[in-house]
C-alpha cells in the first residue's frame, strides 16, 4: 500500500518551486549575512585608518546601521514570501487536483495567482538594483586590493611608494573635511593586510553572488508563477466547458426518458 502510495506522494511535489525556493533562501542568507558583517567591518576600516573624528562618518554610521535593520528585515520577508510561493506551488500541481476530484479554481484563486506575478515581477526589478547596489563596495575594495598588489610587485619597479595613494573622498564615502582621509604607501599596505580588510572584501563578493541568485531565483519563480496562472485559467474554461456538457447530457436524458414513457403509455 505503501508502495503504491509513494509515486503519487512524490508527484505531488512541485519540483521547480521547490529547486526555486531553496535557491532564494540560500541567495537572501548569503547576501544578508555577509553583507551584514562586511558592512561591519568597512565601519572598522574607515575608523581605523580613514576617519579619526568621529563626527565626520556619523552620517555614514547611521547609514551602514539603517541598512543593517533593513538586512534583518529582508531576511524575515523573504522567508516567508518564499514559503508562500512554495505552498503556491503545492496548490497549482496536478497531483493535488487528481487528489480532490471536486476541485474547481475560482476567481479569487486566479486573482491571488496573478497577484503573486505582479509582487514577483516588482521584487525582481528591485533585486536588479540591490545587485547593481552590492556591486559597488566590491568595485571599491578591489580598487584598494588593486593597488596594493601594484604596490607588491616586483615589476613595478616604483621609487616612491608614498606618491601611491587610495583617497576614499573621492568617493563620497566620507566628506572632504575627514582626515587623513586617504592611506598612502606603506600605510596603504598595512590596511589591505589586516583581517577586517580581506574579511570584508571576499564578503563583499559572496553577498554580491547572493544577490545574484537570489535574481535567479525570483525569475525561475516569475517563470513558474506565470505558467501556474496560465493552468488555472485555462482549468476555469474547462471546468466551464464540463459543465455546460453535463447539463446539455442531463436533458437530452431527461428529454430521452420522456419520449419513451411517452410511447409506453400509447402502446
Amino acid at each position: 500500500m505503501r508502495l503504491t502510495l509513494l509515486p503519487s506522494c512524490l508527484g505531488g511535489v512541485p519540483y521547480a518551486s521547490l529547486v526555486a525556493t531553496i535557491l532564494c533562501f540560500s541567495g537572501v542568507a548569503l547576501f544578508c549575512g555577509c553583507g551584514h558583517v562586511a558592512l561591519t567591518g568597512t565601519i572598522t576600516i574607515l575608523e581605523n585608518h580613514f576617519s579619526k573624528i568621529p563626527a565626520d562618518h556619523a552620517m555614514l554610521t547611521d547609514v551602514i546601521q539603517l541598512l543593517q535593520y533593513v538586512i534583518y528585515g529582508l531576511a524575515s520577508f523573504f522567508f516567508l514570501y518564499g514559503i508562500i510561493l512554495l505552498a503556491e506551488g503545492f496548490y497549482t500541481t496536478s497531483a493535488v487536483k487528481e487528489l480532490h476530484s471536486e476541485f474547481k479554481t475560482t476567481i479569487c484563486g486566479r486573482c491571488i495567482s496573478g497577484m503573486f506575478v505582479f509582487l514577483t515581477y516588482v521584487l525582481g526589478v528591485a533585486w536588479l538594483g540591490v545587485f547593481g547596489f552590492s556591486a559597488v563596495p566590491v568595485f571599491l575594495f578591489y580598487n584598494m586590493w588593486s593597488t596594493c598588489a601594484a604596490m607588491r610587485s616586483p615589476t613595478a619597479n616604483l621609487t616612491d611608494l608614498d606618491s601611491i595613494c587610495v583617497d576614499v573622498r573621492q568617493y563620497g564615502i566620507i566628506p572632504w573635511s575627514a582626515t587623513p582621509g586617504k592611506a598612502c604607501g606603506s600605510t596603504l599596505g598595512d590596511i589591505c593586510n589586516t583581517s577586517e580588510f580581506y574579511l570584508s572584501y571576499h564578503l563583499f563578493i559572496v553577498a554580491c553572488a547572493g544577490a545574484g541568485a537570489t535574481v535567479i531565483a525570483l525569475i525561475h519563480f516569475l517563470m513558474i508563477l506565470s505558467a501556474n496562472w496560465a493552468y488555472l485559467k485555462d482549468a476555469s474554461h474547462m471546468h466551464a466547458y464540463q459543465d455546460i456538457r453535463m447539463k446539455e447530457e442531463q436533458e437530452l436524458h431527461d428529454i430521452t426518458s420522456r419520449s419513451k414513457e411517452c410511447l409506453n403509455s400509447y402502446t
